[in-house]
């Protein structure tokens, strides 16, 4: 059992290629706050990392003050870097996230970043299709940047459950050729899931980048995977460090060989070609991974 290969059973993607620069940990101020819908976009001062980052990455941040009991570091993706300043998208999801989504101008935050795997390079005039998936999407602004300013045509998809839980359609429009957007109850764009949309643009394109939820990152790429056209997911899986030491973050990841490894979204990620991952197996441990034999997992 694979991930979704080509036609021919070959892969379509190479694995991300690991950052050029190695992460920091800061103090840095919020210069910047506003609330976008569901959402709450947070601007900081953190040149260092800034000057390190690439679209894809994320950041790590400290939660709850000196004296809370959140142990554990929330990790966010980056938007955009610009001048010295790192912009992120924060949802209210948990007790810290949402302590994150209540910081003001002026306080500071203790972050760690950048971490993980930027988005790969596409091939020479491929031209891009990027497909967002509620707050997802703010990680594609900066790559639509980077990408357009290399050259290459872009067209953008970005879809929510409604109206409210969509995000960077602003920014992502101006960068776009195309853009479509799509929610689940029709109160913004088209009705319906951003596959409808998908399926119209990836006759168009060489390469396709998504960011969203999981159950939509398994249909971007097994669409592009069926047109064989190579697609890269970052993945929203949960990671509680961020350095790939509790390995909670672990997912079922097909190499050049052809055999199956659990790799940490946080370090081996969160880009990963979308054929590679194994959508089906996650959370699960497959038979055929390799070092199941020795754990007694035997093949059904």
């Amino acid at each position: 059992m694979s991930g979704r290969s080509g036609h021919d059973g070959r892969l379509l993607t190479v694995p991300a290629r690991r950052a050029v620069h190695a992460p920091v940990q800061t103090v840095a101020e919020v210069v910047g706050r506003r609330p976008v819908d569901a959402y709450v976009e947070l601007r900081l001062a953190a040149p260092g990392i800034a000057a390190r980052a690439e679209a894809g990455q994320f950041v790590a941040f400290a939660v709850g003050g000196e004296t809370s009991g959140l142990l554990l570091r929330r990790s966010i993706a980056i938007s955009t870097v610009d001048d010295g300043v790192v912009t992120v998208v924060v949802a209210a999801a948990g007790p810290g996230s949402t302590w994150l989504t209540e910081r003001r101008t002026g306080d500071v935050l203790d972050v760690v970043g950048p971490l993980g795997r930027p988005f790969p390079d596409p091939p020479a005039g491929a031209r891009a299709l990027l497909v967002g998936g509620g707050y997802g999407a703010a990680a594609l602004v900066g790559l639509a940047a980077r990408l357009i300013g290399r050259g290459h045509r872009v067209d953008v998809v970005a879809g929510a459950a409604g109206a409210d839980r969509l995000c960077s359609v602003q920014e992502l429009t101006g960068l776009a050729d195309r853009i479509a957007v799509t929610t689940d109850d029709g109160s913004s764009g088209r009705r319906g899931q951003v596959t409808l949309a998908v399926d119209e643009l990836l006759p168009d394109a060489g390469v396709v980048y998504a960011c969203g939820p999981m159950p939509m990152l398994r249909a971007v790429a097994g669409a592009a995977t069926a047109r064989e056209i190579p697609s890269y997911v970052a993945v929203e899986e949960s990671m509680a460090c961020g350095i790939g030491v509790c390995m909670t973050c672990v997912l079922p990841i097909v190499g050049d060989d052809g055999r199956t490894r659990f790799s940490r979204s946080c370090t081996e990620g969160p880009v990963f070609g979308g054929d590679r991952v194994r959508f089906d197996d996650v959370g699960t441990l497959p038979w055929d991974v390799v070092g199941a034999d020795a754990m007694g997992v035997v093949q059904p």
